[in-house]
C-alpha cells in the first residue's frame, strides 16, 4: 500500500491505531513537581480532553507523550512503542503523532501548501508531487483549499491554526495532540478550527486535547479528565464530568468557567 492509498484509508476513519497508556508519571523542574503520578488511557479512537486551570500540568502531561519533554519517572505508550524506553526511536514513535500548538508555528517564509509539504518531502522522503497531492487533499479537509498559495501572513489566525493541523494530518498520524488549540484565536475564528476538530473526531481519529472550550469538550470529548496541581481530580464521561462532577475542587472551576444561567451543576 502507497502512501497515497493510506492518506485516502485516513481520510476515511479506518486507520487510527494508535491509543496510549500512561502509567504513574512524574515530571519536575527543580523542586517544582508538575506531574505527580499521573495515569491515563486513551483508547484507539477515543477522543479525551483535559481540562483545568493555568499551571494543573494539561499542557506538560501532552508534551511528555510526545517526549517534548521527559519524564522523571513513570511509562507512557503510544501505539507500539514504550516512549519511556531509552531506545525507542523517537523520529520513528514520532511519525505516528501529530501535534497542534497554542502557537501556530508556520513557517513565514513558505505559503500554505509548502508549509504542509516540507517535513513530508525531509522526513517521509515522499517525492515532490505525491506530497503536493496529500497536502492539497488536507488543506481542503480543513476548509482551505483555496488559499494553497497564502503566505501566513496573509491569513487570519483561525486560517494559520487549520493550516497546522492540516500540516499535522500531511503526517498520516495516528495520534492527534492539541494543546488549547484556540485559545490565542479570535472569537469569531474559534468555530472553524472547533469545526475541524469535530470532523476528525467523527472520522475516528484517536485524539488528546488541552482546552479551555467546555461545549467543545461536552459535545466531542468521550472523556474529560479534570486536573488540578499536577493530579488527576476527576474523569468520567464529558456529560456527566461537565454537568455533574463529583469533587468540589472541580465544582468550583467549573463554576468560574461556565455560564451558570445555561448549565446547571449538581451538587
Amino acid at each position: 500500500m502507497n502512501d497515497v492509498e493510506i492518506h485516502s484509508r485516513a481520510q476515511s476513519g479506518r486507520v487510527h491505531a494508535a491509543g496510549v497508556a500512561i502509567k504513574d508519571l512524574r515530571k519536575s523542574y527543580g523542586s517544582n513537581e508538575v506531574l505527580k503520578g499521573i495515569s491515563l488511557d486513551v483508547a484507539a479512537g477515543e477522543v479525551v480532553c483535559l481540562i483545568g486551570p493555568s499551571g494543573s500540568g494539561k499542557s506538560t502531561l501532552l508534551r511528555c507523550v510526545n517526549l517534548l519533554e521527559q519524564p522523571n519517572e513513570g511509562s507512557i505508550h503510544v501505539g507500539g512503542f514504550d516512549a519511556t524506553d531509552p531506545d525507542v526511536d523517537i523520529d520513528k514513535m514520532r511519525r505516528k503523532v501529530g501535534m497542534v500548538f497554542q502557537q501556530f508555528n508556520l513557517f513565514p517564509h513558505l505559503n500554505a501548501l509548502r508549509n504542509c509539504t516540507i517535513a513530508q518531502t525531509k522526513v517521509l522522503k515522499r517525492p515532490q508531487a505525491e506530497a503536493d497531492k496529500i497536502a492539497r487533499a488536507n488543506l481542503e479537509r480543513v476548509g482551505l483549499g483555496h488559499l494553497a498559495d497564502r503566505f501566513p501572513d496573509q491569513l487570519s489566525g483561525g486560517q494559520q491554526q487549520r493550516v497546522a493541523i492540516a500540516r499535522a494530518l500531511s503526517m498520516d498520524p495516528e495520534l492527534m495532540l492539541f494543546d488549547e488549540p484556540t485559545s490565542a484565536l479570535d472569537p469569531e475564528t474559534v468555530g472553524d478550527v472547533l469545526s475541524v476538530m469535530r470532523n476528525l473526531a467523527k472520522e475516528g481519529m484517536t485524539m488528546l486535547v488541552v482546552t479551555h472550550e467546555m461545549g467543545f469538550a461536552r459535545e466531542v470529548a468521550d472523556r474529560v479528565v479534570f486536573m488540578d496541581g499536577g493530579v488527576v481530580v476527576e474523569e468520567g464521561v464529558a456529560e456527566h464530568v461537565i454537568s455533574s462532577p463529583t469533587q468540589g475542587r472541580t465544582k468550583e472551576f467549573l463554576r468560574r468557567v461556565l455560564d451558570p444561567t445555561h448549565i446547571e451543576i449538581a451538587e
